[in-house]
């Protein structure tokens, strides 16, 4: 009876989570037809619209003859804002508390381990992906966990080896992320996250431990093409539930069709002051005030790509009537079927009815200067919305102008993506916390790390080394700030005698420290602190 009460609250638990996901994929859905119309804009397939459902719908002609032509100037738009905002690689400094000497090696040993994992992690190309959904979509996330079997093996029992855990940065796109309402405005906000993704049924048993019949799925890409899946799949449904009166620690329930795979606390304390929470950062392109989702700059951008699309196809069917012309005959007068299939090719003679009005082509006036001031008008409102513009290519505004108003005109360019800027940087700023947080958690043998800016030396370390509470953050990475005016900024302070020391000498770390810029650290193999 036991056993049976266990299996009948397990089934109302999966239902419960199953109904609960479905809910929230109805309050989700018109945010994701525009995301899905916006990733169809940026594709190129511009002649698709949001019906009343919520669907996407294609728009048809109006008229067989109709020029339906693409001319896609978001793709590019969005392209240069990427190449930009590539540019924003926040470097993580660890602030010590004080001047004390143990908060100045606990600083030292946190800014190491952030550094080793943005290697080690590739966590620029994650950042980079992330960025490109914030973009399309206008929200991405980052998901921060703990995975038990990566990193080192510590040692093998019985065939079953044991490893030290690591930590995994995965960017998630905003399709895989459904918060209990769409009004919260933050993470932390939510009283709960579900995270659903589709697993090949040999990873889910990999994983959990559990057989799930999984089907081929066909889905969806970006451009609405079908793509067809040969693997058998499942959708896995991951929901994050904030601590409460009734579960103080949150709870995690995974679900996957009928199975429960996991039912337990929520399992990392990665929030201020020992907290436990959600694994999840935000990264918008544009906020929106009392809104979960952000607002991509391709939805401003759509109107003024319909208008485009409409003037140049209508500058083109005018061009067409002025070369090809419209041919005037009187009924009965010519064979009109043998004009709509040849129509007048060069040589071709026209027979017409005797005693009738002779074929002639109808009077068209030249091409108005209406469409190109519309065109002109427009290509000046995509660079406007989207923050956009090629200052160097206006030679006529920079040919007088000297390298230091060029490089002026260049970071003013570069404010025009701040909001983008800085939601990178804070989403980045949140991952290293989250980082750290879990390696205090979860880190508890001794561990090798290669100490920075020190040729060869390593240190050994634990959690108990690291104390959060008192470590700053800081981020001063900008579009403006390319590696070129930095060393440029640096040799000036260099040669004004800042860095000197009392006797007028630089110090060995420093010395290092230079090369390391200018990428020569190869050349300075000898350990700083030892002279």
């Amino acid at each position: 009876m036991k056993k049976k009460n266990q299996n009948l609250f397990v089934e109302e638990l999966v239902k419960s989570v199953q109904e609960d996901f479905l809910t929230r994929q109805k309050d989700r859905k018109a945010f994701e037809a525009q995301w899905k119309l916006n990733n169809n804009f940026y594709n190129g397939e511009q002649y698709v619209n949001i019906n009343n459902l919520h669907d996407l719908q294609q728009l048809d002609k109006m008229y067989y003859w109709q020029n339906r032509e693409v001319f896609n100037h978001i793709a590019p738009i969005i392209d240069s804002r990427l190449s930009k905002l590539c540019l924003v690689r926040p470097e993580m400094d660890v602030l010590p508390a004080s001047s004390d000497d143990d908060d100045k090696r606990t600083a030292r040993l946190s800014q190491d381990i952030l550094r080793n994992v943005y290697e080690k992690l590739n966590i620029p190309s994650v950042i980079n992906k992330a960025t490109h959904w914030s973009e399309t979509c206008g929200t991405s996330f980052y998901k921060v966990v703990w995975n038990s079997n990566s990193g080192k093996a510590v040692y093998d029992k019985e065939g079953n080896k044991v490893y030290e855990g690591e930590v995994e940065i995965s960017a998630l796109s905003p399709f895989e992320i459904y918060p209990d309402s769409c009004l919260n405005e933050n993470v932390e906000d939510c009283e709960s996250i579900i995270h659903a993704k589709s697993y090949s049924t040999r990873e889910i048993k990999r994983i959990w431990g559990v057989d799930v019949d999984g089907e081929s799925i066909r889905t969806y890409g970006l451009n609405s093409k079908i793509k067809d899946s040969s693997q058998s799949s499942a959708v896995v449904i991951e929901r994050y539930e904030a601590p409460s009166v009734d579960y103080p620690e949150g709870r995690l329930l995974v679900v996957c069709k009928d199975h429960l795979l996991y039912e337990g606390v929520l399992p990392y304390i990665n929030l201020a002051d020992g907290k436990r929470g959600f694994p999840f950062i935000k990264q918008t392109c544009i906020s929106s005030p009392g809104c979960f989702w952000g607002t991509s700059v391709i939805e401003k951008l759509i109107p003024i790509q319909r208008a485009y699309n409409a003037v140049k196809n209508r500058k083109h069917e005018f061009m067409n009537r002025l070369s090809m012309g419209v041919l005037v005959v009187e009924d009965g007068s010519v064979d009109v079927e043998d004009l709509e299939q040849d129509g007048l090719e060069p040589g071709k003679v026209l027979v017409y009815r005797q005693g009738s009005n002779q074929p002639k082509f109808l009077n068209e006036s030249a091409l108005p200067n209406t469409f190109a001031e519309e065109e002109e008008s427009l290509l000046k409102e995509f660079s406007e919305i989207s923050g956009v513009s090629d200052v160097l290519a206006n030679q006529f505004s920079t040919k007088n102008l000297s390298g230091s108003a060029i490089q002026l005109l260049l970071e003013t360019d570069g404010t025009k993506l701040q909001t983008s800027t800085d939601a990178i940087k804070l989403a980045v700023k949140n991952v290293a916390k989250m980082i750290l947080r879990l390696y205090k958690q979860f880190a508890v043998l001794p561990r090798l790390i290669k100490v920075t800016g020190q040729a060869k030396d390593v240190t050994y370390w634990k959690n108990s080394d690291l104390g959060l509470d008192d470590i700053q953050f800081m981020s001063d990475s900008t579009i403006g700030d390319s590696l070129a005016l930095k060393r440029e900024q640096f040799l000036q302070l260099l040669s004004s005698g800042l860095f000197k020391d009392e006797n007028g000498k630089v110090s060995e770390e420093l010395k290092f420290k230079v090369l390391e810029l200018f990428g020569m650290a190869e050349l300075k193999t000898e350990n700083p602190q030892e002279n």
